[in-house]
């Protein structure tokens, strides 16, 4: 497999930001408050390592396998740092309200249900099965994100998320990078990845492209200290947490009488 000039820059970009995000992450102490966010750009660096030796010493038989092994990899990971940053927004007090819960619990399976129906109805032309694997898995993902931090974003306007703490910059990334994508593979899902080339290598650039200006916003974001959060006084966070298990008593009160 031979790399173009354009595509080492990209993958160089792509590895010194992710080393840099990395770094941000550790030394400005959000990779304990974030660890499957930071976990996932870890696994983005090995990826990209992997990938990168394969190119040059494997075959493409065996760089198709290693992509939609690391791709599902990827999946698993996103799905976990949806719901970190899920249990950041909606568990202020280490506890999940059962509203939100259950709101997020349909999110999550609505989500599921759709992206795996657009998925279905696609028909990517494709010369392998594995391809056409690729091509769909990569439009599941990017269907699946969007739906859920779309969704999470307007749940979390519910409580009312200040829209400049690392979480919602994190969430605010991920959202808008799975948006693209969802374009960018759905032109590979009608064009795929052997027809066309020179289009299609456009559409990876577009989603490249798109991904580098969020890495580049996540170090910026991530390194600057957010905004200082009205702290309840101890005694108010006690009578909160008091109060709504008194208020998850009376419902289950309400819910076992019968007249």
């Amino acid at each position: 497999m031979q790399l173009t000039g354009i595509d080492l820059v990209f993958w160089a970009a792509g590895f010194l930001a992710h080393a840099v995000l990395l770094v941000v992450l550790w030394t400005r102490h959000r990779a304990t408050v974030f660890p499957f966010f930071t976990t996932l750009i870890t696994e983005y660096v090995v990826r990209t390592i992997t990938l990168y030796f394969i190119v040059h010493y494997g075959t493409k038989h065996q760089y198709l396998l290693a992509y939609l092994s690391l791709g599902t990899v990827d999946l698993v990971l996103q799905l976990c740092v949806v719901y970190e940053l899920a249990s950041h927004i909606f568990r202020p007090l280490g506890k999940w309200a059962p509203d939100v819960r259950g709101s997020f619990g349909w999110l999550i399976g609505g989500s599921i249900l759709i992206a795996s129906a657009l998925t279905w109805l696609t028909a990517p032309p494709a010369n392998s099965w594995m391809r056409a694997v690729i091509i769909r898995g990569n439009f599941f993902s990017s269907v699946l994100m969007s739906e859920l931090f779309v969704g999470m974003i307007a749940l979390s306007a519910t409580v009312g998320l200040p829209w400049k703490t690392h979480v919602a910059r994190i969430s605010q990334g991920l959202g808008l990078y799975s948006i693209i994508g969802i374009l960018t593979e759905a032109g590979h899902s009608y064009l795929g990845m052997d027809h066309h080339a020179r289009i299609s290598a456009n559409l990876s650039y577009i989603r490249i492209s798109s991904y580098l200006a969020c890495q580049v916003y996540w170090i910026i974001m991530l390194w600057r200290e957010a905004p200082a959060s009205l702290e309840l006084p101890e005694e108010m966070r006690e009578q909160l947490a008091a109060l709504q298990r008194r208020v998850e008593y009376d419902l289950r009160e309400l819910r076992s009488w019968r007249p």
